[in-house]
């Protein structure tokens, strides 16, 4: 029965720790990593101390009060402040993964140090425990990706129609939330690629032995080969929207410089004859009509033939 609450206590352990993993990950953000690890050991100090009074704990021999504070600053101290540092830049999920090799690196020291046997049942448990967590996160994680992918392709085809339909808003923001859509692609494309890659190699050299953990990891590599491909094909398919959106845009912008150059060649020479002539044909005392008749007449024949020019041009 001791034996039984004893499991059972190291059950719920595990599953509070797995909580506090994710409410770590959420309070980095906003708490630094020591106020975090002080108020989650100085409030289970204010309430473990009553319970051990009253107890009435034996306190440890003096001789092992240095051992003791070792420990504790070991555990109370440096653990905490280092891993919720860490998870400032990693996801809880692989904080958790490096948790969990806790048992093993748990049931290495005791062996070292005899206070435990190294048996094959014990060494057998932790690596079942450890290869359990491995798949279920990998589970996770190409789980979370094909979502993503999925998300991404959504965006990928409702910017494909807005092109195709003429968008005529913002360019730069349009561009801009292209470009980032490509870069969640590219994102998945790289971390599939580097992976299938890890495992494959895994494969390679039956690190697990032959047997389920061979199929498991082949399965792995099959579903990062299938993630890289979706990334990439999504991939290429915005990055040709994008080309023909800017060709487009680019195009428009060709357009109106030329015509803006075809209007400064039609005006240039009645400006040029107007600046020149207009203070002589035009005078405070009378108007010169007829040399301002054939000065105009000259103007619009000058207009008339640099726009027919540009017509057959084909500028406008």
């Amino acid at each position: 029965m001791g034996e039984a609450w004893g499991v059972l206590a190291a059950v719920l352990s595990s599953a509070l720790g797995g909580t506090s993993i994710g409410a770590t990950r959420y309070l980095v953000n906003a708490i630094d990593p020591l106020a975090i690890g002080s108020f989650r050991f100085g409030i289970g100090f204010v309430l473990l101390l009553p319970v051990a009074l009253l107890q009435g704990a034996r306190w440890p021999a003096r001789r092992d009060w240095p051992a003791v504070a070792a420990l504790g600053m070991l555990f109370f101290a440096a653990f905490p402040l280092l891993f919720n540092a860490s998870l400032i830049f990693t996801t809880a999920a692989r904080g958790a993964l490096a948790l969990s090799t806790l048992p093993l690196l748990t049931m290495l020291v005791g062996a070292v140090l005899g206070s435990e046997a190294l048996t094959a049942r014990k060494s057998l448990g932790v690596v079942i425990a450890t290869l359990g967590v491995a798949i279920a996160l990998l589970s996770g994680l190409t789980g979370r990706m094909r979502t993503y992918t999925a998300e991404l392709t959504k965006d990928v085809w409702r910017l494909e129609q807005r092109v195709t339909a003429g968008h005529l808003g913002d360019p730069e923001s349009f561009l801009d939330e292209m470009f980032r859509a490509r870069h969640g692609l590219l994102a998945v494309s790289t971390m599939s690629a580097l992976s299938r890659e890890v495992y494959a190699r895994m494969v390679t050299i039956a690190a697990f032995g032959p047997g389920p953990g061979q199929a498991l990891l082949e399965d792995a590599v099959d579903q990062f080969h299938h993630l890289s491909v979706m990334a990439d094909s999504q991939k290429a398919y915005l990055q040709g929207t994008i080309e023909f959106y800017q060709a487009r845009t680019n195009t428009k912008m060709t357009i109106a410089a030329e015509r803006l150059a075809v209007i400064a060649a039609v005006t240039l020479p009645i400006t040029a004859l107007s600046s020149v002539l207009g203070m002589n044909l035009i005078v405070n005392d009378e108007t010169l009509w007829r040399p301002l008749a054939v000065t105009l007449a000259v103007m619009l024949a000058i207009s008339a033939t640099l726009l027919v020019w540009a017509k057959r041009k084909g500028w406008f």
